[in-house]
């Protein structure tokens, strides 16, 4: 895409976006690079942030898997109990607050994202109008599980990065003092506690069901093929999709395909706004 070709682009998302009744937020794993996450895009990209599990030969999708729990719980919070450590660590970039300000210009939107790092809800999106998919590493359940409690973490884990193996104490359940894990919907996994993550779909589907005849403006963020919740989501929506996204921009007849990072795309629009 060329530069005129890409200034037009961003003119047509402000237009979207200006001309719109209600925002729908989409985003994956690509929204979190400008705050400085790591990128898991293929296993180079895990092993460049993870060192000692290329030594071990684990991919990504190797470790989100629940059988850590319970064969090796030191391996399994070392890689989920790092990501938590750092994900809270992390502010979001700035490209946040200004999506922030577009919606509450509204005063209409929703957040479809399958990001576990709540990151929205950080910076100052209403808790009520998120739905994380594939839940949050910042709330926990039991592994086992014991029942359907789902709590804050409010903790962090101690992590030796030479090994990524965590230090004893582990995080415990809340109530029946085993093992606890993260909220988080992982590969193979028939335990996780969905009740928090269907409270947040019911919302969604009702706020769906309220803007049927209004023009939505979908803006979706680093949203990938390889697992495509979300972009499958933001195609079902009516209304016009801007698609942003580096690498696979492409999308259906109408699509806004925006081939940028996210922070920029969302500096570039707005200053068309």
């Amino acid at each position: 895409m060329n530069t005129d070709q890409l200034e037009q682009k961003f003119q047509q998302a402000a237009d979207a976006i200006k001309n719109c009744d209600a925002i729908l937020i989409g985003a994956g794993a690509g929204m979190g690079v400008d705050s400085g996450l790591p990128d898991f895009r293929g296993n180079e990209g895990f092993w460049k942030a993870y060192p000692p599990f290329r030594k071990l030969g684990l991919a990504f999708v190797d470790l989100a898997n629940p059988k850590w729990f319970s064969g090796d719980p030191e391996r399994a919070w070392g890689f989920y109990g790092h990501r938590m450590n750092l994900y809270q660590a992390t502010q979001p970039h700035d490209g946040f607050k200004t999506l922030l300000e577009w919606c509450q210009d509204k005063g209409n939107y929703f957040v479809f994202t399958s990001n576990v790092d709540g990151h929205f809800q950080k910076a100052g999106f209403n808790a009520d109008r998120v739905l994380e998919c594939h839940g949050s590493i910042n709330h926990l359940q039991c592994v086992q599980p014991c029942g359907d409690t789902i709590w804050s973490s409010g903790e962090n884990v101690t992590i030796d990065e030479d090994t990524m193996r965590a230090e004893q104490p582990l995080p415990q359940c809340s109530h029946c003092n085993g093992l606890a894990r993260p909220n988080i919907l992982m590969f193979g996994d028939w335990l996780w506690v969905d009740s928090r993550s269907e409270a947040q779909a019911r919302r969604f589907r009702q706020w769906q069901s309220d803007n049927q005849t209004k023009q939505v403006a979908v803006i979706e963020f680093g949203a990938g093929t390889a697992v495509p919740t979300v972009r499958w989501e933001c195609e079902a929506q009516t209304g016009t999709l801007i698609r942003i996204n580096p690498r696979e921009s492409h999308g259906p007849h109408g699509t806004i395909s925006i081939d940028t990072g996210g922070l920029h795309a969302i500096n570039e629009i707005n200053s068309r706004m």
